[in-house]
């Protein structure tokens, strides 16, 4: 054997050693293999689902913002109004704004309020102006509520340790879908619970309370409940009324939302009981810290996605922390754990709901491996057969040849994390008949140059040659086809895309290195004599 085909031999045992090493440790074995080898939804079993972000919250959220952010302008500059009130989710009204301030209220808007247009300046009552959200802006908030959404949920599951998971966009555009799949979760009740919990953490001075009704509480206020404040149920029970809930009117903007949060940790409260404390950044520590100074013997609502955990009254300057508790009965030990989770992945910026879900039962993703299996197998032995038959020895190069790159493909499948689903398996079948495809060409090729009368060696080293551009081409196309496939095909469509990648650059390996050093190996032993290839 000579030197170049000696250091062939050795780079192909090198890819073969470390391919096998990846997907099946090393010694390899079944267990590791298993172990590796990720499994899809479709194979492992578990959860599909399909949800939509509710972007009219996140809509609804700019323009109360918006709102208050304009109240306090107003203020500062000493521009008398009557009322600012949100009349659509993306519309808001000026009211009673001071004539004599026309032309500063309007460059207050054009100042600072950028993505608004003020689209009127009529009304039942002087002075009333009419803001809107402009179109491209409020497009650009939905998307981005989307995009916050499934970092959301990516950040809450990787956190409960649910691995090989699926979560991206789903649907045409302006449908607002993700599409989740959980691949061997045994607690979807659970998870769903935790993808869907909003988890908007806010602190909120409270003004009055606690009362037995919603409607007690705005009775306090004549009837009609200011702008600036709102009536929130409690968790809360045992109100002096004896009423079966409690509410309280809270100011509408938050002193401290979950956005300056730096931590959130399960803990006990006063009593043992299980509950949630949490931790401030710097900036809201500092906010934190001046209102509760100046707000010493008021209380302060602790408000959890529009509810009212507790209301402890202030009895000093707190600085970066807070406690959570569950009310009168308290947390359950796991619901003090999600809800701790949920805070620190962070708040989802809208409300989401379920369109569909699909539940594949671990029978059901067996059934799958085995009908692949055999599919996969009957394939290959079929090819064998065929290639051993037709091209007698020469069929044995291209059995090496394809085998090896069976064994390359799951190598790189397992270093590269990648889930064999379903459709995995038909782009492995797929590459089984490319690289036979290859080995044809090239043999095909060898037969034409003995034909014409070259000896072995010339025919051998001829064929590669010119087949070597023609094999580039095809599976550059193919390769073309398959990245488009992945890019813009949802979670099946691109499993089957990721095998066919990978066969196809494997599959130009063995076609053209390997098949080329076992055709030179054999040429080489037989002093370069006139062999029977037989082809």
């Amino acid at each position: 054997m000579n030197k170049r085909v000696r250091a062939r031999f050795l780079i192909i045992l090198g890819v073969t050693v470390l391919s096998i090493a990846l997907f099946a440790g090393f010694p390899p074995t079944i267990a590791k293999m298993k172990q590796k080898v990720q499994l899809g939804l479709d194979l492992r079993g578990g959860t599909h689902l399909v949800l939509q972000v509710v972007t009219d919250d996140a809509i609804r959220a700019e323009t109360d913002q918006a709102i208050e952010s304009l109240r306090q302008q107003l203020q500062r500059d000493n521009i008398i109004f009557r009322q600012l009130t949100r009349t659509q989710n993306n519309t808001f009204q000026a009211v009673g704004v001071d004539p004599a301030k026309d032309s500063d209220f309007r460059r207050i808007l054009n100042e600072r309020f950028t993505e608004w247009d003020l689209i009127s300046t009529a009304g039942e009552v002087p002075n009333t102006y009419t803001i809107r959200l402009k179109p491209a802006q409020e497009q650009a908030y939905r998307d981005q509520s989307v995009d916050q959404a499934i970092n959301t949920i990516r950040n809450r599951i990787d956190a409960m340790g649910v691995g090989e998971t699926v979560i991206q966009k789903h649907g045409g555009p302006g449908e607002n879908e993700i599409l989740v799949q959980l691949p061997g979760v045994d607690d979807p009740a659970r998870v769903k619970n935790i993808m869907q919990s909003t988890a908007l953490l806010e602190l909120k001075l409270v003004d009055s309370g606690p009362f037995p009704s919603a409607a007690a509480a705005a009775q306090n206020y004549g009837g009609i409940v200011p702008a600036n404040l709102e009536v929130l149920p409690s968790v809360e029970r045992g109100v002096p009324s004896g009423g079966e809930g409690s509410f309280y009117v809270v100011q509408r903007v938050a002193s401290i939302s979950g956005r300056d949060l730096k931590g959130a940790y399960p803990s006990r409260d006063e009593n043992g009981r299980p509950a949630v404390s949490f931790n401030l950044n710097a900036d809201g520590a500092q906010r934190f810290g001046r209102v509760t100074e100046e707000n010493i013997g008021k209380m302060l609502a602790i408000v959890l996605d529009g509810r009212i955990q507790s209301a402890p009254r202030i009895n000093g300057r707190i600085t970066d922390s807070g406690i959570i508790t569950g009310g009168a009965t308290g947390f359950a030990p796991q619901a003090a754990q999600d809800l701790s989770l949920v805070l620190r992945s962070g708040a989802l910026p809208a409300s989401i709901k379920y369109l569909d879900e699909e539940v594949v039962g671990p029978t059901l993703g067996a059934d799958s491996i085995r009908a692949g299996l055999t599919a996969a197998i009957v394939a290959l032995v079929s090819v064998v057969v065929f290639m051993l038959f037709y091209y007698r020895l020469a069929g044995v190069n291209a059995t090496i040849a394809m085998i090896l790159n069976l064994v390359i493909l799951f190598g790189a499948l397992a270093y590269f994390g990648a889930a064999l689903t379903l459709p995995g398996i038909a782009g492995v079948i797929l590459t089984i008949g490319v690289g036979i495809d290859s080995n044809v060409l090239i043999f095909e090729r060898i037969r034409e140059e003995l034909r014409a009368g070259k000896t072995a060696v010339s025919a051998v080293v001829t064929s590669f040659s010119r087949v070597f551009i023609t094999l580039v081409d095809t599976h550059l196309a193919a390769l073309i086809s398959a990245v488009f496939l992945f890019l813009f095909g949802t979670g099946p469509v691109k499993g089957f895309a990721v095998t066919l990648v990978i066969g196809l650059i494997s599959n130009m390996f063995t076609a053209v290195f390997v098949s080329r050093t076992l055709f030179e190996w054999v040429l080489n032993r037989k002093q370069r004599a006139e062999i029977a290839l037989s082809i």
